[in-house]
């Protein structure tokens, strides 16, 4: 408790990612399977290079079950971080045991903003998964069913792959014989919009020079709303969209929900495939999201879009849903007081590097030592997500 005291004096938080629980029990969706298991009835293919000679970003890792034959949908997860954290080694798929429901799982890198600013986030996102098809056949991949699965600037890059797969300025590099489109999209709070969201009351100190979208696109949003734009997924929703399921908290202090509000409206109006599920009570990730209802709603989104053997597409439906985020599933009382990552980079990160320096940190340096758990001079989110065993 003194510890959690001192983390709130020095503005250090919850993580902003998607927190699920420990694997455990059997492989109903509602209840994750035994990792030892799991693991054994896998095979891992770990930082596979999809960019030749590329960034150090530019790696993923596949995993596929052992006893399949045939060629096998994929579900690829992006990960979040607000374009300047994260990593691929948080894999919810994988950790929810979609190998063990037939499906063929990859969790991807791509360069944070750090590295360089948009569209190179888009066009990491677009080279793996023209690389995944191109060697399709190697790993007993169905090139015709793969979706994608993100959270936050993760749920921002998978809806972007999604309205984007007739957009060819973001396929560069290498296999352009392949299509970077994708079958499925299951968005968890992405921004779709980023001009509104920085003028939505409550969100506006994301219009700052600090905050993760200026960041991501390399200025101010309302000063470069031409850049901002590009970046929208809402800016290319057309009528060859693959189905969304998109889920949102109506408490999210990080991404206001009306991001998936505008997507599913504009998705409905060409009368694409969409599915909005809204979780009252529920923030940026938690609680609400490790609910057995809605992780067997996703595994029933996937097995419907992927899995289908009728070959016919089935008709287009915008529809909505809602559920409440249950009282167990609730933060400590104390979380309230703990901002996101996100704000504190906001407010402490002065040079724009993603991470807290001693300099920075405006609190005492006994403090700093204890939070800077690699002693390197800096404060990272996966310091915090360490500390507090968070899961991305």
């Amino acid at each position: 408790m003194k510890l959690l005291s001192l983390l709130t004096a020095g503005f250090l938080l919850m993580s902003s990612e998607m927190t699920f629980g420990q694997p455990k029990g059997n492989s109903q969706p509602g209840n994750p399977p035994d990792r030892a298991r799991m693991m054994q009835n896998l095979k891992a293919h770990p930082n596979l290079e999809y960019v030749s000679g590329g960034h150090e970003r530019h790696k993923l890792d596949l995993f596929l079950p052992k006893e399949e034959s045939e060629p096998l949908p994929l579900i690829i997860w992006i990960h979040g971080g607000a374009w300047q954290n994260g990593s691929k080694e948080g894999c919810p798929p994988l950790r929810k045991g979609y190998t063990d429901h037939g499906y063929a799982v990859a969790s991807i890198n791509y360069r944070l903003s750090g590295h360089a600013t948009f569209p190179a986030q888009i066009e990491d996102c677009k080279a793996a998964i023209r690389w995944l098809r191109g060697h399709a056949q190697e790993y007993n991949l169905d090139p015709d069913r793969f979706g994608v699965w993100g959270s936050s600037a993760g749920g921002h890059l998978v809806a972007l792959v999604g309205t984007s797969g007739g957009v060819t300025e973001y396929d560069v590099g290498d296999y352009m014989e392949q299509s970077s489109s994708v079958q499925a999209v299951c968005d968890f709070y992405g921004p779709t919009d980023l001009i509104a969201f920085v003028q939505t009351p409550g969100y506006t100190n994301h219009s700052n020079i600090h905050s993760p979208e200026s960041k991501l696109i390399g200025g101010l949003v309302l000063e470069n709303e031409e850049q901002a734009t590009r970046a929208n997924p809402i800016e290319y929703v057309s009528e060859d969209d693959p189905p969304f399921l998109i889920v949102h908290g109506d408490k999210d202090p990080v991404v206001p929900i009306n991001q998936s509000e505008l997507l599913f409206k504009a998705m409905k109006s060409q009368k694409l495939s969409v599915h909005f599920h809204t979780i009252h009570g529920a923030g940026h990730g938690r609680p609400g999201f490790d609910a057995p209802e809605l992780n067997e709603m996703v595994l029933k989104f996937f097995d419907s879009t992927l899995k289908g053997n009728s070959g016919e597409k089935e008709p287009a439906q915008a529809i909505t849903s809602e559920s409440t985020a249950q009282a167990e599933s609730r933060p400590d009382p104390n979380e309230r007081f703990r901002p996101s990552f996100e704000k504190i980079l906001i407010r402490a990160d002065k040079d724009n590097d993603g991470k807290i320096s001693a300099q920075e940190f405006k609190a005492s340096p006994d403090l700093f030592k204890r939070l800077d758990r690699n002693q390197d001079g800096y404060i990272t989110q996966e310091e915090h997500n360490q500390l507090f065993g968070i899961k991305d």
